[in-house]
């Protein structure tokens, strides 16, 4: 369970931020357009980038001498101090959504969805190196429920994104509400970054 757990809310304050692919969500939810498939896609996508992430790493773990393990430690914990980084900077950011109803054919917004899906490259350092490198040291059966855990995160965010747009519209695209979302996300990194760091030093 604390895995299941972790990998919640480790998922979630990932995927938590307004980027493009979260933008296009909200878009399609207000135009009423499609929302049920967009949200579909994308949870079952970030499904798949999860366990992709975490499966690359426990095949590859057998080559993992001490150095390699210290090596991804560090890139993991520069990946967090870099994280963290952006959220402070993005904490009083506002981002624009487009409300005009431009219809889509079903196969456009497939071909759309897919693209903001799997050509974002932080979609790669953050779902499949960054979950897959933090748990590369879990027990098989707690990489399942990590893995759970982040898959629930996206399937319970993107839908609720998706078919509460005009909520979320209101409401978190306001300064203030962002600010604080963004500052439980950074002490949550926080913590993990430590969590990494200790690591590190127990490797050296």
């Amino acid at each position: 369970m604390y895995y299941l757990i972790l990998g919640f809310f480790t998922g979630l304050s990932l995927i938590l931020a307004i980027g493009a692919q979260n933008i296009f969500v909200i878009e399609q939810g207000l135009k009423r357009q499609y929302v049920f498939l967009v949200c579909l896609i994308c949870s079952i996508s970030d499904l798949i980038l999860i366990f992709l992430g975490i499966f690359l790493f426990e095949y590859f773990k057998i080559y993992f001498t001490k150095n390699v393990e210290l090596f991804f430690n560090i890139l993991l914990f520069i990946f967090l101090i870099y994280f963290i980084y952006t959220k402070v900077r993005s904490l009083y950011k506002k981002s624009e959504i487009n409300f005009e109803n431009n219809n889509l054919s079903l196969k456009n917004i497939i071909i759309k969805t897919l693209g903001f899906t799997y050509l974002n490259p932080h979609v790669y350092s953050d779902t499949v190196f960054f979950l897959g490198n933090f748990s590369k040291n879990f027990l098989i059966s707690h990489k399942y429920f990590f893995g759970i855990g982040a898959s629930i995160a996206s399937f319970l965010f993107f839908f609720l994104l998706g078919y509460l747009a005009k909520f979320f519209s209101s409401y978190l695209l306001t300064s203030k509400v962002w600010q604080v979302i963004n500052f439980f996300i950074i002490i949550f990194m926080t913590v993990l970054s430590s969590y990494v760091f200790l690591d590190i030093i127990d490797i050296v």
